[in-house]
C-alpha cells in the first residue's frame, strides 16, 4: 500500500515526506528506500499517537524522525514544511468518539486543516483508509474538501474483498488547480469518474458491463452526497 500511495504521490524528485500514523516506522523504510532513479532518496517525519509502537520503530532504528502527537488535535509544523504526505490504515480512527466529549468532525476538521497548512503550495498528499460505511467516507473526503483540498477517492479492486481506497489530495496551487483526475488518468487500470462527465460515465459502464479486467476507479471529491458518481 505504501509503494501505491508513492506511485499516486507521482514525486520526481528527492521529497521532505510526512508519514502519519506511522506506527513502528514500516512505510518509513520504503520511503527511504526508494532510488535516485525513482526520485530518491526522502527524508520522512513520522508522527503517531502510540507511543508503545514509536518505541518499536526506535528499536528498529528507522531513518526517520519520530514524534508522539495526536493529528485530530494539531499537526504541528511550520506552514508549507512539507513536500508530500502519506498515510496508511489510519485516518479513519479520526472518526471514532471514544466518549461524549469527542467530536469526530471537529478532529477530522483539525487533521485537514492542519495537514493542508503544512504542505507547500502544490504538494500532495495520500491516504490509505479503510471506513466503516459510507457516512465515514463521505464525512472524510468533506472535511478534506472544506480544507481546501483538490481531492478525489481512488479504489483499486473495488467490489473485491481486496479492495483499497485512497484519498488523493493535491494543494491549490499546483498545475492540477484542485482536480486531481489528471494525476491517475494515465495510470494503467484506472477508470476515471468525475461527476462532471456522469452520463458520459454512465454510458461507458454500460458497454464495459461484464469486462472483468478494469481494476481501479475514481471519484473527484466535493462536498455533499452529489460527488458520488458510482
Amino acid at each position: 500500500m505504501t509503494h501505491r500511495a508513492l506511485e499516486l504521490l507521482q514525486l520526481g524528485s528527492p521529497s521532505l515526506i510526512l508519514d502519519i500514523g506511522c506506527g513502528s516506522g514500516l512505510s518509513g523504510e520504503i520511503l527511504s528506500a526508494v532510488t535516485s532513479a525513482d526520485g530518491g532518496p526522502h527524508i520522512w517525519i513520522g508522527m503517531d499517537i502510540s507511543a508503545s509502537m514509536l518505541d518499536i520503530a526506535l528499536r528498529r532504528e528507522v531513518e526517520g524522525d519520530l514524534i508522539l502527537g495526536d493529528v485530530g488535535d494539531n499537526i504541528p509544523f511550520r506552514p508549507g514544511s512539507f513536500d508530500a504526505a502519506i498515510s496508511i490504515s489510519a485516518i479513519q480512527w479520526l472518526c471514532n468518539a471514544e466518549s461524549s466529549e469527542v467530536n469526530p468532525q471537529g478532529r477530522l476538521s483539525r487533521f485537514f486543516n492542519g495537514l493542508y497548512a503544512g504542505l507547500r503550495r502544490g504538494g500532495r498528499a495520500v491516504c490509505q483508509f479503510y471506513p466503516k460505511n459510507e457516512v465515514q467516507r463521505s464525512m472524510i473526503s468533506s472535511a478534506a474538501v472544506k480544507a481546501g483540498f483538490g481531492a478525489g477517492i481512488l479504489e483499486d479492486n473495488p467490489g473485491t474483498k481486496n479492495a483499497k481506497l485512497y484519498l488523493v489530495l493535491i494543494v491549490g496551487g499546483g498545475a492540477v488547480q484542485g482536480d486531481i483526475t489528471s494525476m491517475v488518468m494515465n495510470m494503467r487500470g484506472v477508470d476515471v469518474q468525475d461527476a462532471r462527465r456522469r452520463y458520459s460515465v454512465a454510458e461507458t459502464k454500460g458497454k464495459r458491463r461484464g469486462n472483468k479486467a478494469r481494476k481501479s476507479s475514481i471519484d473527484n471529491a466535493e462536498e455533499g452526497p452529489d460527488a458520488k458518481t458510482r
